[in-house]
């Protein structure tokens, strides 16, 4: 394996101060959160690629959370996308080159058909993936625990989109997949898993523990992907505390 290794910064991070972090501690890059203080009107692009260029740290981003790119309504869905575009256009210009989209909708369950929400989601990521391909961005698009769009539905990512895949390791454990099921998706599906969120847990609950003490088996997921696999792996701890991030690497480092 040849992967790329970086963490998730959270809400309350400065985005200067984890980038040195990041490159004190050896990571490849940050996956910039566009959420919060770092929005995508909240940042200068010529700022942020500077700061990570003095660190030496390539970037990745998570896209915005919560906007509902498979709503049934026209015009929310519609300006989902759009927000969307405008931030994959900002990570692109600090030099982000892979974000992260969530596939999902807030649309109530008992009004709406499963069939009709998840072929909005469908046309939304292909739209998104067409826009993002023409900058050379790459959309990875995450496994949503308990939504409309699961890890069991993404083989109709794989078929009907180009889009690569997030496989965060919690959300997969929430919706039924022990370590071995989950490494058995990485081993059906390892070609178009671009990306993880390394997000640890005791239970079927979205903890995101410091890497390794949880109880997922990562060196069994790990062991499933294709010979060479090349992607990147982003520790996903939610914590404003530093030392848990070095305590994650050195794990992760030492499974590497």
């Amino acid at each position: 394996m040849d992967a790329k290794t970086g963490f998730v910064t959270q809400i309350g991070m400065e985005y200067g101060e984890a980038f040195e972090i990041a490159d004190d501690l050896g990571f490849d890059y940050v996956e910039l959160m566009m959420d919060s203080a770092t929005e995508r009107q909240h940042l200068d692009p010529d700022a942020v690629r500077a700061s990570a260029d003095d660190c030496g740290l390539d970037l990745a981003v998570h896209l915005p959370f919560a906007l509902d790119i498979g709503s049934p309504f026209e015009h929310v869905r519609g300006g989902a996308i759009r927000e969307v575009q405008a931030a994959v256009e900002t990570a692109s210009a600090f030099g982000a080159t892979k974000g992260v989209l969530h596939a999902s909708s807030s649309a109530w369950k008992p009004a709406w058909d499963a069939e009709i929400i998840g072929s909005n989601v469908v046309r939304s990521v292909r739209e998104i993936d067409e826009f993002a391909d023409e900058l050379g961005f790459e959309i990875c698009v995450e496994n949503i625990p308990d939504g409309w769009f699961t890890i069991h539905d993404f083989d109709r990512i794989f078929e009907e989109t180009d889009a690569s895949m997030t496989l965060d390791t919690g959300h997969a454990r929430i919706d039924g997949l022990d370590s071995g099921g989950t490494a058995s998706f990485v081993g059906r599906h390892g070609d178009r898993i671009s990306h993880f969120h390394l997000n640890d847990t005791r239970r079927a609950k979205d903890e995101h523990l410091p890497f390794g003490s949880g109880t997922i088996d990562f060196r069994e997921i790990f062991a499933a992907l294709p010979d060479g696999w090349n992607g990147t792996l982003s520790l996903e701890v939610f914590t404003l505390d530093y030392g848990y991030i070095e305590t994650s690497k050195a794990y992760l480092d030492t499974l590497l």
